[in-house]
């Protein structure tokens, strides 16, 4: 089959309830097979499917084993020329698939892709994991073209242009099947949040690119795994975003982007504590600390991958220049000031 569109569940019975019949309605047979594969869940997404979608393909893994992990034993089992990580919260829309794959097909270096993504719930905005293509900034802070932090643009078809991008979103990934397993498929370690701009990161340290792909576009619920205000979830972010830099920076920005990185850090952990959360505030440190004991493995890791200046890294302080510039929108920020 040339495409695989695999939705790894974890209790989202009411997801595959609302969701999945839009998807199969959406996938030509005879390009796109449908797998859902479970990570172990404790509500009755299994019997359901079983009950309602027999025809679908369905992979059990025995326990939950979070985004990363889920997906490279799920897709291990799964024969496709393309890979579809697509969240059970997403609603696509007609003729979703064809114009990333004609992309693709046309240029071999483009080694994933994603769709524009805009929010369910508000369709004239951008939805917040992953826009219309994710960026970092020189210190790893993540950001989109429509999302700036917490600022969410409308959809006005001011980013339409297919474009390469830093990091394609794990809400709806189009990734080459043989260099996902190639490169070591998504970091295990990660458990979930950012793992997406790892695998990314990777592929272009190989020498590939990641595209937006704006003629697609689906339409995402968000927070349907953790809420955006959840301690866990700030623990795995923070984490992770070091974890990332470690694996993934040249030689000699890593020292220096890691030791400035890691102040900004201790900022917004006061910053949490000064608005009144301290979950967040001591998830910050509990992220730090699980980094440092970790990081005799995260430097096993590195020595696995080839390094270099990549493309389309902001190269100044995405942070800074948002609050102390009033720089809120992508659209705001100087090209230039982007690796090509």
């Amino acid at each position: 089959m040339k495409v695989a569109v695999v939705i790894l569940n974890y209790n989202g019975q009411k997801f595959l309830e609302q969701f999945l019949p839009n998807v199969i309605a959406n996938c030509d047979p005879n390009i796109a097979e449908i797998v859902v594969a479970d990570n172990a869940s404790t509500d009755d997404s299994v019997a359901f499917m079983k009950t309602h979608f027999p025809s679908i393909r369905l992979i059990e893994n025995g326990s939950n084993l979070g985004f990363a992990s889920g997906y490279n034993v799920a897709l291990r089992q799964v024969e496709a020329q393309y890979y579809v990580l697509l969240n059970s919260d997403i609603e696509v829309t007609p003729q979703w698939i064809e114009p990333v794959i004609e992309m693709m097909d046309a240029d071999p270096q483009i080694a994933a892709c994603q769709p524009k993504i805009l929010s369910y719930y508000h369709k004239e905005q951008f939805e917040y994991a992953g826009a219309s293509g994710g960026f970092i900034d020189k210190y790893g802070y993540p950001f989109c073209r429509g999302r700036v932090f917490q600022n969410l643009e409308n959809d006005e078809h001011q980013y339409d242009v297919p474009m390469e991008v830093f990091w394609a979103t794990g809400a709806c990934m189009f990734v080459r099947a043989d260099l996902y397993h190639q490169i070591g498929g998504l970091d295990d370690s990660f458990f979930a949040h950012m793992e997406e701009i790892d695998l990314c990161w990777r592929l272009k340290n190989a020498g590939y690119k990641v595209y937006c792909c704006p003629q697609s576009w689906v339409y995402h619920i968000g927070g349907g795994t953790l809420p955006k205000n959840s301690p866990r979830k700030t623990y795995l972010n923070f984490r992770n975003n070091l974890s990332l830099l470690v694996k993934n920076l040249p030689k000699k920005r890593v020292h220096r982007t890691i030791l400035y990185r890691i102040l900004l850090d201790w900022v917004a952990a006061l910053k949490f504590l000064f608005e009144g959360c301290p979950k967040d505030f001591s998830m910050v440190f509990k992220a730090h600390w699980h980094f440092y004991r970790r990081l005799k493995s995260l430097k096993a890791k590195r020595k696995e991958t080839a390094h270099q200046m990549v493309s389309c890294v902001y190269n100044r302080n995405i942070v800074f220049d948002s609050i102390l510039r009033g720089k809120k929108k992508y659209s705001d920020l100087n090209p230039t000031d982007f690796t090509l």
